[in-house]
């Protein structure tokens, strides 16, 4: 009885470039609204709209958050801060290791 009037999570899907980038047109065009769209290809409203808003981004219409290159660096930068935050945590041990071998 605990799953009573509680929607199923639905498996996460992964979706090719060409598919966003067809559904987006098919919103951009204006025939149909986003819920529409959304409803004809059995996605949720949510992923379409921020699909939607990428591609606006990437297009340079909008200016409100990070297009597609800019996410991209990002996510490098981090993962090289990362490695090298591990690398300084490394020599920081080393260092105190030899320290206390010279005494």
């Amino acid at each position: 009885m605990e799953n009573v009037g509680k929607k199923r999570s639905r498996p996460r899907r992964a979706f090719t470039p060409e598919f966003k980038a067809e559904v987006v047109e098919l919103c951009q065009r204006g025939d149909r609204t986003v819920g529409q769209v959304a409803r004809d290809f059995d996605l949720t409203e949510t992923a379409v709209r921020q699909w939607v808003k990428q591609a606006e981004l990437d297009a340079g219409t909008r200016s409100d958050g990070l297009t597609s290159d800019e996410r991209a660096e990002l996510a490098r930068l981090r993962a090289e801060n990362r490695r090298l935050q591990q690398d300084v945590d490394i020599l920081k041990r080393a260092t105190a290791f030899f320290a206390r071998e010279t005494r």
